[in-house]
């Protein structure tokens, strides 16, 4: 075994979001300053992973709900862009890259979890060439800046999960729901319309198309309020909304009935929505970003 740190750059620095510290760290205080902290402390936000140009105002929302001073530990959950994966994948790497400050990957809970038997390994290139949890790296690193030598990450990327599979994880890791100095950060957005999606949707009784799919997304994001994942998959079933992150959100789900069984009170709340632009015709596109927490009682 070789004692060689393995770091993972930040790869989407320079395109996706700036790649200057000073730079960053004002966009992100200048977004996270517009935010009201509702629902602190969260224990989950569910946030978008974009370019910060399109949601980073968005994501704000939710990231102004974390609570550093209990936070210890976060686990980062993002579907995979990329690669075909049935199962949840964790990274080679023990350091992740910001423009803020590197970010340390618990190398503990890693082993718990491998242990399990139910985690591959992902590539360092493919953890590169991913942007799901990235998008939510420099966020963490702004929202966790004031004990930044106190906590570590958990990035797990969640594969095309079935139902099954969905509970499964959401069961392992109800754990660490339970747990106040755990947080949970769930990498979502929503509807993808256009062609470019092969999505077009279009409930004319709702107005123009970009009414159709903010419609929709609320209907799917009021069925995560109710945290009941059967009614989440049947929404989906039903409608096929294009909800990237609807793996991690499932997981998520379950994880949160697990806890409820023993009598947790939680409530997840959705704080902000928006859309990349405004779809009127059939040639048009557009991402929802949404942006929620929840909290235990």
């Amino acid at each position: 075994m070789s004692n060689r740190v393995v770091c993972r750059e930040a790869s989407h620095a320079g395109s996706w979001y700036s790649a200057s510290g000073s730079q960053l760290n004002a966009q992100l205080e200048g977004w996270l300053s517009q935010a009201q902290s509702t629902i602190r402390p969260a224990r989950a936000i569910i946030a978008p992973h974009a370019g910060y140009t399109y949601c980073g105002a968005c994501a704000a929302h939710a990231y102004k709900q974390v609570d550093p001073s209990i936070t210890r530990r976060v686990f980062i959950l993002g579907p995979s862009h990329h690669v075909p994966l049935s199962r949840c994948a964790l990274s080679p790497a023990d350091i992740y890259r910001t423009p803020l400050y590197d970010l340390r990957i618990d190398q503990k809970v890693y082993a718990d979890l491998w242990k399990t038997g139910l985690f591959e390994r992902m590539s360092l290139q493919t953890d590169e060439d991913e942007h799901s949890i990235e998008m939510h790296l420099p966020y963490t690193a702004k929202a966790m800046e004031s004990h930044k030598d106190e906590f570590s990450i958990v990035p797990v990327l969640v594969g095309a999960l079935s139902e099954s599979k969905e509970q499964e994880y959401g069961k392992l890791l109800s754990k660490y729901l339970a747990d106040p100095s755990n947080l949970f950060i769930i990498s979502s957005d929503f509807c993808h319309w256009g062609q470019r999606f092969r999505y077009t949707y279009y409930d004319e009784s709702q107005g123009e198309i970009y009414r159709s799919i903010e419609h929709l997304d609320k209907m799917g994001m009021g069925i995560i309020e109710q945290l009941d994942p059967m009614s989440f998959t049947n929404y989906l079933k039903k409608y096929r909304n294009t909800i990237c992150g609807r793996h991690p959100i499932g997981v998520l789900l379950n994880a949160v009935a697990e806890l409820r069984k023993s009598g947790l009170e939680m409530n997840f709340t959705f704080l902000n929505y928006a859309q990349s632009s405004q779809c009127r015709n059939w040639q048009d596109s557009s991402v929802s970003y949404a942006a929620g927490a929840l909290i235990v009682h």
